[in-house]
């Protein structure tokens, strides 16, 4: 299958949520053998107007100063001559929707918006002509699906499939040495780990030690604040961890503790899920965390400090697990596969062949 994905900016250009997620999605679909190519600004040296990388061919659909403009205009036509299967477009700018709907009109293939909602979604003018242009919205979350259908999407059109993991990775590394709880994020203003430290503090009395992963410029604050709670000596600062040793780490801790107080979709917890954590979300409004562990044993959703310290004595009553096959469904194959339907659905709904 030909495949058309149209970003004015890659990964290449900004490195963002938004922009990995993208680049994750051609790559699912490059592993598994199709034509994947990304309609964007050029950012490679050289006039050759394409650029070949990873399995994925770039085509630069405009370069300069005016580029942006001169993207959206030529857009429409580039993809026509392309005649892709499907058009996949992401949402910045939100223009570049409205472009790829023409693209995909005269090309006669079905378009699907890729919204990933990093950093929330605005509701502009733009937005909301974006939102009611594709054949399918795709969200990773249905935090972010009601942040669209509250610029005017049709529900029915709005599907939510998650990033993926690697399910033999996580099973093909050794667990870590063995600890009670552990947290894994950047540690900037969102991270809210006090809310996890000020649970364990209620725990003094309790034998634990707590992980946490990630650097970030509130490390120093939070690692004073253990101290002003006199748990420095439960709880270790590792800083930044490469994938390998993550899950490693994942696979010898029992719980996982989320409070961050925004985020369009947990990937780290996710990890750490399938390797065996129980885990504990506190409930915030602009986090999908707790989407994660509705429904599930070995799972918790917490609204206080409180609870969170609750919680984590309850979690103690479980087993502790290096893997837990109900995430089976969020293994990388299983994701691509999910595109690949929706794919195929719609081109059989524009009836083409």
């Amino acid at each position: 299958m030909r495949i058309a994905f149209v970003s004015f900016e890659t990964g290449h250009h900004r490195d963002t949520e938004t922009n990995q997620r993208f680049r994750t999605v051609c790559d699912l679909l490059a592993e598994r053998g199709h034509d994947v190519h990304w309609y964007c600004a050029g950012f490679w040296a050289g006039e050759e107007s394409t650029y070949e990388h990873d399995g994925i061919t770039y085509h630069a659909v405009a370069t300069g100063t005016d580029a942006r403009s001169s993207f959206l205009v030529r857009l429409p036509f580039v993809l026509a001559a392309a005649r892709p299967d499907v058009i996949h477009v992401g949402p910045q700018p939100p223009s570049q929707v409205v472009a790829a709907t023409w693209g995909a009109t005269m090309a006669r293939a079905p378009l699907v918006l890729e919204w990933y909602g990093d950093g929330g979604i605005d509701n502009t003018r733009w937005t909301r002509l974006a939102a009611g242009r594709p054949d399918r919205i795709v969200t990773p979350s249905e935090l972010v699906g009601t942040w669209v259908r509250e610029l005017g999407a049709d529900g029915d059109c709005i599907e939510t499939i998650p990033n993926p993991i690697d399910c033999d990775r996580i099973r093909d590394v050794e667990p870590g040495a063995e600890v009670d709880v552990i947290y894994a994020r950047r540690l900037d203003a969102g991270a809210n780990l006090e809310s996890l430290l000020l649970g364990l503090a209620e725990l003094r009395d309790r034998e634990w030690q707590a992980t946490v992963v990630g650097d970030g410029p509130e490390r120093a604050a939070y690692e004073q604040l253990t101290a002003d709670l006199r748990i420095e000596d439960r709880v270790t600062f590792v800083g930044d961890l490469d994938l390998e040793d993550r899950i490693a780490a994942y696979r010898g801790a029992h719980v996982f503790a989320q409070t961050a107080d925004h985020c369009v979709f947990p990937t780290e917890m996710l990890w750490a899920l399938a390797a065996g954590c129980v885990g504990i979300v506190e409930y915030h409004a602009n986090s999908s965390a707790h989407e994660l562990v509705e429904g599930r044993d070995r799972g918790f959703r917490t609204t206080s400090e409180a609870e969170l310290a609750e919680a984590i004595l309850a979690a103690g009553d479980l087993e502790h697990r290096t893997y837990d096959e109900a995430f089976a469904d969020y293994d990388r194959s299983a994701v691509a596969d999910r595109y690949l339907e929706r794919y195929r659905t719609l081109r059989d709904e524009h009836g083409v062949l």
